[in-house]
């Protein structure tokens, strides 16, 4: 570990942290419906948009009606990125002749971008063409990450309501969301992205000469668009294959800062919605708190498992660090920064190769992604998922105390915690049950590529990443089979709707309590106390859950290798 690099590290936290106030000011004005500075554009816009959907901006939900809603509004989205994806080959703006993609492989793709996954089981390149690129890839980043932000303002209006009916419209939530946050916002980064090198064109693929003489193509397209929202909106899903790590993706340094920058900036900020919404700004201050003690720790593991090396490479006097699977230009603080960014976030997009990272350094994005990616997490998700642990918290705190736990105002009951403990275990069930069958199951085992607890790893992170939504992998595994691409789809689905639901009926019950004044025996829930309660109860959770199959990967592993053995 090196000065510098750190440096390069407390500067991106510091980036973030001011981007906190004033996106969090602008996003609550957005969905508060307040005048914003681009109101006298957009809202015209906005209106033509309800009147074309018959939308009654003034009608609002209950808890039930606004998921009902968000699943209709998901169903729609797959049936049309399916259609496109198996009509691909007859659709216009196909200049490079790309075929049909295959039923199972457009089962896995369709449910991977309308759940803000985008775990890509294919070179994005070589198989998508533009058309399926911009109208069916880029369209739902926008609407999954849309999705994802107003289902947590959702809840957040549960916790600042008072006997309350209604959560919102999920509607009218999700045209402001679309229309003032992300839209504008991916307009500038595009145009920074083009300014920075990367393409944004509908011609076709450019054919080159080698200073050899061989014949080579070089693919290009609508890059930029692609990039801005799925960094923005923690997509992570690539134009290219080799994602962030493309040049054409991911051209310079500066490229590369804001693009971690921007993985981070709408989920941190949604932490500022929630202290505002709920009438007490440190409240949200303490959310990131706990959320940044978890990210620096993780960073931390990283960089240094990954600036130390590996025993094998060090004995030869090799001891630069594993730069293996890395690109010089960002080198091992940048890329261990990366990683664990995209895996605190539902991001997967990278800019390293993770299957290459230490078996320490490569099992911090896999714990990430297991504790259901809360450490900043997804745009939206994140926060509902924190929120969420925040209940088991207090629940905690109120049994310690003897009283009914409190949580700003709001008592905490048997059906929030139930709700909660719902949400918190089914996502072990996918992570751990599929990976269970995949080691054991021949045609499941022919795909891992590398022997002992390493390919163990690979089969648990590709269900770890796919059930909490991230879509980075191991790259030693080869997920384009039926199997893969069926049971993966599955877990894309549980993952994303079976934390939604409960978190929704959760804003509902919610929403209808009256609020209870602070009184002496109230457990403060703004200061350091409760964020170290609550980053206890996370890792507690956490270690009770996956150690045993850590265990049998990145922790055999990593033992092994300070024996000299590799895989």
């Amino acid at each position: 570990m090196t000065l510098n690099g750190w440096i390069q590290i407390l500067i991106f936290c510091a980036i973030v942290v001011a981007l906190v106030v004033p996106l969090g000011w602008y996003m609550t004005r957005v969905f508060e419906g307040a005048r914003t500075p681009l109101s006298i554009v957009l809202r015209p816009v906005e209106l033509v948009l309800y009147r074309l959907g018959g939308i009654d901006e003034s009608r609002e939900q209950d808890w039930l009606a606004y998921t009902v809603s968000m699943l209709v509004f998901h169903v729609g989205g797959f049936l049309l990125l399916y259609a496109l994806l198996r009509l691909q080959v007859w659709l216009p703006l196909n200049p490079q002749e790309m075929s049909a993609v295959p039923p199972e492989l457009s089962f896995n793709t369709a449910v991977s971008f309308i759940t803000n996954t985008n775990w890509q089981n294919y070179g994005g390149e070589s198989t998508m063409s533009y058309l399926v690129q911009m109208l069916g890839l880029t369209h739902q980043n926008f609407l999954s990450a849309a999705s994802g932000i107003v289902l947590a303002v959702a809840l957040i209006r549960g916790f600042s309501r008072v006997s309350a009916h209604a959560i919102g419209n999920f509607w009218v939530d999700l045209v402001r969301c679309t229309l003032y946050v992300l839209m504008p916002l991916c307009i500038l980064f595009t145009l920074f992205l083009v300014w920075q090198g990367v393409p944004q064109t509908l011609g076709p693929s450019v054919e080159a000469t080698t200073l050899e003489g061989a014949e080579q193509t070089i693919a290009v397209g609508p890059v930029a668009s692609q990039v801005a929202i799925k960094m923005l909106g923690t997509n992570g899903g690539g134009f290219f294959n080799a994602n962030a790590a493309h040049p054409f993706e991911n051209p310079t340094a500066l490229s590369n800062l804001v693009q971690m920058v921007a993985i981070f900036a709408l989920g941190a900020a949604l932490t500022n919605v929630f202290g505002r919404m709920v009438g007490d700004q440190r409240q949200g201050w303490a959310l990131l708190g706990a959320m940044g003690v978890l990210f620096l720790a993780g960073v931390a593991v990283t960089y240094w498992a990954e600036a130390a090396g590996s025993g094998p490479l060090n004995a030869l006097g090799l001891d630069g660090g594993n730069m293996e699977g890395k690109e010089v230009r960002f080198g091992i603080a940048l890329s261990s920064l990366f990683a664990v960014i995209t895996t605190a976030a539902s991001c997967g997009a990278v800019n390293a190769m993770h299957d290459s990272f230490t078996a320490l350094g490569g099992m911090v994005p896999l714990i990430n992604m297991q504790l259901g990616e809360i450490i900043v997490g997804g745009v939206g998700a994140g926060l509902y998922g924190m929120l969420i642990f925040v209940i088991v918290t207090i629940f905690v705190a109120g049994l310690m105390v003897g009283r009914t736990p409190e949580y700003v105002g709001k008592k905490i009951e048997a059906r929030e915690v139930k709700m909660a403990m719902l949400a918190i275990l089914i996502l072990p069930l996918m992570y751990l049950g599929w990976t269970a069958v995949a080691v054991v199951l021949p045609p499941a085992v022919a795909s891992i590529a590398n022997p002992g607890p390493h390919g163990f790893s690979e089969v648990l992170y590709a269900y770890t990443s796919q059930t909490a939504n991230n879509g980075s992998a191991f790259a030693g595994l080869t997920g384009n089979t039926p199997f893969y691409n069926i049971t993966g789809g599955l877990s894309m689905l549980v993952g994303r709707f079976c934390v939604i639901i409960p978190a929704m009926a959760i804003a509902g019950a919610l929403a209808a309590k009256k609020r209870v004044p602070a009184s002496a025996g109230t457990f403060p829930t703004h200061g350091g106390l409760f964020v170290g309660l609550l980053v206890g109860v996370i890792v507690i959770i956490g270690g009770l859950t996956f150690f045993p199959a850590l265990a049998l990967g990145p922790v055999v592993e990593h033992l092994a290798m300070t024996a000299g053995t590799t895989f």
